[in-house]
């Protein structure tokens, strides 16, 4: 619902938190190809996440913050 919620006025921006938390594999994979969209469409989409690998696949950058500061990227 808040994945919906942060996409539905198609704003140039969307910021996700853990968007695939708590989700079945399924659930996993309608949220990458949703993302993937909206990224292919010109959007920039900023997550954070700890799932290095939904990160991977995902990012075009990473960035790793540690005591509130960037530490590479």
């Amino acid at each position: 619902l808040g994945i919906a919620a942060a996409i539905m006025e198609s704003p140039d921006i969307i910021l996700l938190d853990e968007p695939t938390n708590a989700l079945d594999t399924e659930g996993i994979e309608c949220v990458k190809k949703l993302i993937l969209n909206e990224k292919n469409s010109g959007k920039t989409i900023i997550i954070s996440c700890h799932d290095q690998e939904i990160l991977e696949y995902l990012s075009d950058k990473i960035y790793c913050i540690e005591n509130g500061k960037i530490t590479n990227g």
